[in-house]
């Protein structure tokens, strides 16, 4: 059975995936003015860069010849997957600064509108829908219906669904409360980010653009890395994780208010 506390905390995840992004825009509006092509590009991009374009090529690589030399190894898995992450999301930023958002280019706010939608639409996609997920899988797995889940499955797949069965039946109410604590250092990760690049686009500095392709590797890489190896430790190798993720994030904010000074007109 599920616990019923943490079935509680991912009914209140998927509040928060609908609260964050509407509070990023609430206060973005309230600090900088309305700039709501900026925000709502910002989501799309990330939908489509993210959650499509970057989804078919790990379908195409993962299922691929190669895909099964890549997840036995976790650092060639955290090589692969820092590496698609960093590339697609900050060409998609680039691409949305260089030509959707070319007549707002006087206007830096811009960019932090961009990066509220972007990581706003992560927090929804990940806490949200995914929440969506998890209480389905344990509404049926406590209804005794959890062979549902399997039916028809086989290989890879059927693995992953067994392997989520038994994460969601261990899993302590804590450890999808820290899913929204890692999601705020995320939005404030996607907004520096996307300082970076605006000015990378603005000046014609396409160095800053190279600085947040490898901030955004080095933070996944080492998040994927550290996590397998201190996954023995349960809880505790979570929230070590969760402060990598905090650190990252301060960090890219720090390099961004450096280049914000520095260009903002």
């Amino acid at each position: 059975m599920v616990a019923t506390s943490t079935m509680i905390a991912m009914a209140v995840n998927m509040i928060l995936g609908l609260v964050i992004p509407a509070t990023l825009y609430i206060v973005m509006k309230k600090h900088f003015g309305h700039n709501r092509k900026a925000f709502f590009i910002g989501c799309g991009i990330m939908l489509l860069f993210a959650f499509v374009l970057e989804s078919l090529v790990h379908q195409l690589v993962l299922g691929g010849p190669l895909g099964m030399s890549i997840q036995s190894n976790i650092w060639l898995y955290g090589l692969y997957g820092a590496s698609m992450a960093a590339i697609f999301e900050e060409t998609g930023r680039l691409i949305a600064f260089k030509f959707l958002l070319k007549k707002h280019r006087e206007n830096d706010s811009s960019a932090l509108f961009y990066g509220a939608g972007h990581g706003g639409f992560e927090a929804y996609y990940i806490l949200f829908m995914s929440g969506i997920n998890n209480l389905t899988f344990a509404t049926m797995i406590n209804a005794g219906n959890a062979s549902a889940l399997t039916a028809g499955l086989e290989g890879t797949a059927l693995v992953q669904i067994e392997s989520a069965i038994e994460q969601m039946l261990n899993a302590s109410w804590t450890l999808f409360l820290l899913s929204p604590i890692e999601r705020i250092a995320a939005v404030i990760l996607q907004v520096s980010l996307s300082v970076l690049v605006w000015f990378g686009v603005k000046t014609g500095n396409y160095k800053l653009y190279g600085m947040a392709l490898l901030l955004h590797f080095l933070m996944d890489f080492v998040a994927v890395i550290v996590n397998n190896l201190l996954s023995g430790l349960g809880m505790a190798g979570t929230i070590i994780v969760e402060i990598i993720i905090w650190a990252a994030a301060i960090l890219s904010a720090f390099c961004a208010k450096k280049v914000w000074k520095k260009y903002h007109d």
